[in-house]
């Protein structure tokens, strides 16, 4: 029985220790905190909790719902930060219940290399650990800090602060229009804070497609987030009491935000510092693990998975990994594919994607085409609020092979794995057209918009 040490328990190296003893491994993980990671503790399940409540607030407040009429209706911070937690701490617990039922080892504390393939756990050596077949490390990553004048303010946190603060602030500067920004923009904005974000490149969203991030910012702004792009953030200081005074750098001059918060929302870095990697001659670029096309590092019978080796910093990508070094670890082989890692984001309206966009395929030398889905013809999108919303679906124009999904409106990061299924597959445009989906849902946009690749949509007159 082979055994393998996973060192980390987020949605990584969970996932991955509990493959390993379903495929008959010996497993242990060791984690230093709390089961889950980022994602369960600091990341995706309290942001989304905390926008389920700002959202239904504001569409409550704004008589979003049609024939719902209320007075007086208020958010309760504090028990939305509780049902946040609630949640954690559920989900939480929930892991570690998979792992004791699946007979993973359990070791909690620090854990570092000492030599090659030799782990410590708070500096000392478990025999239980001893002379593992494999190590993989799923050590996450942490909120990327950023240089400026002022950063060590008191007004200035980042993610895992936000989703921390006992009170709502009435202000927020957010600094990063990526996705880490725009959806924390979306928590805040509903929940009736002033938010203003503050983004250097031209345009939000940059790793979304174009057309699909100029809607997304065009929902923000009308949900009064102010949005500055091109716009550096030059310093912080301190303003009233409870207010920082925010300097940006924009359109050649510069401009001065209150805000009474300052998010640094600029994305993250690998958590590698205290794993000692070089003592297990494992080599690193900017802190993130090198790996192979299986994960293993330079270092044989190590591998790297999930946000430490930086390819994909999402939560089921990190599970996939996981499931793909355990599978090469004890076959020789695994399925994973990183061309066709869905992305989501939960702005409202939501944005998933998949695959290439019709200019990154073009650029990769596809002869490729595009067919687009507006949903405003489209019944249930119309149901459940009308709002600006697409469905693209990008496609080789020789071979029919679909190469990318994009979707912006609601529930789509519920649909996307329709197209992630189709793709997986080699599948074609005939796959999603065929498909029969029921109605009336917002699905019913994937099969519209992959006929319109040929022109001949049913719920859309023909495009010109």
């Amino acid at each position: 029985m082979k055994k393998i040490l996973v060192v980390g328990g987020g949605p990584g190296g969970y996932v991955a220790a509990i493959k390993a003893a379903q495929m008959g491994a010996q497993a242990h993980i060791v984690e230093r905190r709390e089961f889950g990671g980022t994602c369960l503790n600091v990341g995706c399940i309290p942001t989304k909790a905390l926008l389920r409540s700002a959202l239904f607030y504001k569409h409550v407040k704004d008589g979003d719902v049609a024939g719902v009429k209320a007075e007086r209706v208020t958010l309760d911070w504090a028990e939305a930060q509780a049902h946040k937690q609630a949640v954690v701490n559920r989900l939480v617990g929930g892991v570690g219940g998979l792992l004791k039922a699946n007979k993973v080892a359990v070791h909690k504390g620090e854990a570092a290399f000492a030599a090659p393939g030799v782990v410590t756990v708070d500096g000392k050596a478990p025999p239980q650990l001893a002379n593992p077949d494999a190590v993989i490390v799923a050590s996450g990553s942490v909120p990327a800090p950023l240089a400026f004048p002022g950063a060590d303010l008191p007004a200035v946190i980042d993610s895992t602060g936000a989703l921390a603060l006992a009170k709502l602030p009435r202000s927020v500067c957010i600094v990063g229009g990526g996705v880490i920004g725009v959806e924390f923009a979306s928590v805040f904005a509903s929940a009736g804070a002033r938010v203003a974000i503050v983004e250097l490149l031209p345009e939000i969203l940059p790793s979304v497609d174009a057309g699909i991030a100029r809607m997304a910012r065009v929902a923000l702004e009308r949900a009064g987030v102010r949005v500055l792009t091109g716009a550096k953030l030059a310093a912080v200081r301190q303003g009233g009491a409870d207010e920082a005074s925010v300097e940006v750098e924009a359109g050649g001059g510069r401009l001065t935000l209150a805000a009474e918060k300052v998010l640094v929302g600029v994305g993250r870095k690998p958590d590698t510092a205290a794993l000692a990697l070089e003592k297990a001659g494992v080599g690193t670029v900017r802190g993130a693990i090198k790996v192979d096309g299986n994960f293993e590092t330079g270092a044989r019978g190590v591998f790297a998975i999930g946000d430490c080796n930086a390819q994909v910093m999402l939560a089921h990508a990190a599970s996939a990994q996981g499931e793909a070094a355990v599978e090469y670890i004890l076959t020789g082989r695994h399925h994973y594919d990183p061309r066709i890692i869905p992305s989501c984001i939960y702005t409202e309206p939501e944005i998933a994607t998949v695959g290439l966009s019709l200019g990154q395929a073009r650029a990769q030398g596809f002869d490729a085409v595009e067919g687009l889905f507006d949903l405003a013809g489209n019944g249930k999108a119309m149901i459940d609020g009308g709002g600006p919303g697409v469905v693209k679906v990008v496609a080789d124009r020789r071979l029919g092979e679909v190469l990318g999904v994009h979707m912006i409106g609601p529930h789509v990061t519920e649909m996307i794995a329709e197209a992630v299924a189709v793709m997986e597959a080699e599948g074609l445009v005939e796959d999603l057209l065929r498909t029969v989906h029921p109605h009336p849902t917002v699905s019913e946009a994937v099969g519209e918009a992959a006929r319109a690749v040929f022109g001949n949509a049913i719920h859309w007159p023909p495009r010109s």
